[in-house]
């Protein structure tokens, strides 16, 4: 079997086969409507992931509250780059962060991602589609694929374009207003700014013109996903951020 059809078989045909148990459910309480059953899909998946998504943005905070200390650090050793990387790697021990660990669930997002292109592209322009799914797994009569009686998800939706764009931007924003204040900022060892600092700040920008570049050219149930999913992280965000850590002292 080659890697399309190994990919296929792992998460396309699971992903359209969870997305069809989704539209039968709402269905069977009168709701016929794909992009319920987008939402209902991208909530379950979000659920599922919970646990890798909750750790990576607990380490992001973490890495925020530990900004202060670590550019004292810079200070202190700017010209020791050698003892520099061991005192910082001796505050991440002792504080339990792992500064890798904010990089996993976008490895895990992305197959999952690409799974859900597959499916609701074919499955809004395909009527053949229906060949996925599994023998257990009725098939629905028709498939209402205008979300709202508006937004038809077979094709693109520069609206839902733009919102998922802003909802980008507001998540991203959450992370970047909980950096060092200025009067640290202005340090001189605050000046060599880490790599992942240096991404963060560029992608609160840039994320969210990519969303609605990209949103603007994909189906519309494409676009529907990644609202959802991104509006389900800022309130996972919220949550966490309300919630102040101790951090210890070096």
């Amino acid at each position: 079997m080659s890697g399309s059809g190994i990919f296929f078989v792992l998460l396309t045909q699971p992903m359209y086969n969870l997305l069809i148990v989704c539209y039968n459910a709402l269905a069977g309480i009168g709701v016929t409507d794909l992009g319920f059953a987008i939402i209902a899909l991208t909530v379950a998946i979000k659920l599922v992931l919970m646990p890798f998504t909750a750790k990576s943005i607990k380490a992001q905070k973490a890495m925020q509250d530990l900004q202060p200390q670590l550019n004292e650090l810079k200070e202190k050793y700017k010209d020791k780059k050698e003892e520099q990387a061991k005192a910082m790697m001796a505050i991440y021990k002792e504080n339990h962060v792992n500064p890798a660990s904010s990089c996993l669930p976008l490895l895990v997002q992305m197959p999952i991602l690409l799974a859900l292109y597959n499916v609701l592209s074919r499955s809004v322009n395909d009527p053949d589609s229906i060949a996925m799914l599994y023998a257990f797994v009725p098939a629905p009569e028709a498939i209402n694929h205008v979300f709202l009686s508006v937004v038809d998800l077979g094709a693109r939706s520069i609206p839902l374009a733009i919102i998922a764009g802003i909802v980008q931007y507001v998540q991203a924003k959450m992370l970047e207003t909980r950096r060092p204040p200025h009067a640290i900022a202005g340090k001189e060892g605050a000046k060599d700014e880490s790599m992942a600092a240096a991404m963060t700040k560029s992608m609160t920008y840039t994320m969210p013109i990519v969303t609605v570049i990209f949103g603007a050219t994909l189906p519309g149930g494409v676009t529907l996903y990644w609202l959802v999913a991104n509006l389900v992280s800022v309130l996972q965000q919220y949550v966490l951020f309300r919630k102040p850590k101790e951090i210890s002292s070096s």
